[in-house]
């Protein structure tokens, strides 16, 4: 195994309107007016969240290991993980769990986390092997009640070399929709994107679809890797890192409930009149998104937004809204709710954290709009300003 150039695969098979936020390791976001141009995310348009280079891995060398509390561990060639078990298909956003965090970051400094805006998030048709099926197959000791994956890619903490980790509850790795994901989109799995296998865990943080795939192990407690057990927690606001008891804090798993704007974009200005708004709604563990609604005038009413079609339960639901609006500047909102009756948290200071986890209070956009008036040249332009100002 040798490790990539990963800007060089960056520029060969990204879109560039992707947003860079680190080139070593490779972070790159979605704008969400990139994302909303298609429900099933294209591999060119899906944001990248890594924690150290791109393994590149030969797919005939390559072999998966299930370990732990099993009866029967196995040691699985990629050939072998295809023809041995059944495969199956899954429609699933993965959404990274600093989505937003530029945001909270607003409200007081988050250092040393990637400043995320509404970027870190993506939807693809993901295609493999039922987790449940090689688990069933080494045989489960019936104490076990997590399972952890590692990955093959190399990470430097403290002094300490190892692959990326993290694990899901046993009840959650035995869900149909979880899967040993070798192809994405029709595709093979491109190496950034956890190239010859990863696991795809819907409804969870990103950070639990583990990437290059290397060990499954079945455990009696959660992973003790340093993604697990310490970096992906989540702490109350008054907690600072100063003060963290890091064995105190909320290890993070299933994804809330969340809405974006992602037409128009922050700051634009418009002529009166109808003006489409679009996003997406995101809920987790397999429930439904029932309704969107927009506000202009800081919640004290609401327009109900039209879903879209595309109703999976592990996917993102598109919306679309017309709002007839006249001169004036606006901050439009957005919140959602979903089939467990839930909504979001009106303010970012409700759910700020020191790690900038979770942002899923209302989203909210400003935006202009002015009177078109024609020059004497007979140009039209917005608010009255001379060509080449509007």
């Amino acid at each position: 195994m040798s490790v990539t150039d990963d800007l060089h695969l960056l520029d060969r098979r990204k879109h560039p309107a992707l947003v860079i936020h680190q080139e070593h390791p490779l972070n790159v976001g979605t704008p969400p007016e990139l994302a909303v141009q298609s429900y099933i995310t294209p591999q060119t348009h899906f944001f990248v969240r890594n924690h150290g280079s791109v393994p590149q891995v030969s797919e005939f060398r390559y072999t998966l290991s299930v370990t732990g509390m099993v009866q029967s561990p196995l040691k699985l060639s990629l050939a072998e993980l295809k023809e041995e078990f059944h495969t199956s298909t899954v429609v699933a956003t993965l959404q990274c769990a600093g989505h937003r965090r530029s945001e909270l970051a607003t409200i007081q400094p988050i250092p040393g986390e990637i400043p995320w805006g509404a970027e870190a998030s993506g939807n693809a048709l993901w295609l493999g092997v039922p987790l449940r099926d090689a688990l069933v197959a080494a045989g489960i000791d019936p104490r076990a009640k997590h399972v952890a994956f590692t990955g093959l890619d190399e990470i430097s903490r403290g002094g300490e070399h190892f692959g990326f980790g993290g694990s899901i509850p046993l009840e959650k790795a035995m869900e149909p929709e979880v899967l040993l994901a070798y192809a994405m989109n029709g595709e093979p799995l491109p190496p950034l994107h956890g190239f010859p296998l990863r696991v795809v865990v819907p409804g969870y943080i990103g950070a639990r679809s583990v990437k290059w795939l290397a060990n499954i192990n079945v455990q009696e407690q959660p992973s003790l890797n340093y993604f697990q057990r310490q970096a992906y927690k989540r702490f109350p606001s008054d907690v600072q890192p100063e003060t963290a008891d890091w064995e105190q804090g909320t290890m993070l798993g299933d994804l809330p409930l969340n809405s974006l704007i992602c037409q128009p974009c922050e700051g634009e200005t418009f002529v009166p009149g109808p003006l489409t708004i679009s996003g997406y709604a995101i809920t987790g563990e397999g429930h439904q998104i029932e309704q969107v609604e927009l506000s202009i005038n800081g919640g004290a009413s609401w327009t109900e937004a039209r879903l879209q079609a595309g109703k999976h339960p592990w996917a993102w639901r598109f919306w679309r809204a017309i709002l007839d609006l006249r001169p004036g500047e606006y901050q439009i909102i957005v919140r959602a709710w979903d089939s467990s009756g839930r909504t979001q948290p009106e303010e970012l200071g409700q759910v700020w954290n020191w790690k900038g986890y979770l942002n899923h209070a209302w989203h909210r956009i400003n935006i202009v709009v002015k009177e078109e008036s024609i020059d004497a040249s007979g140009q039209s332009h917005i608010g009255g300003s001379s060509p080449g100002e509007a």
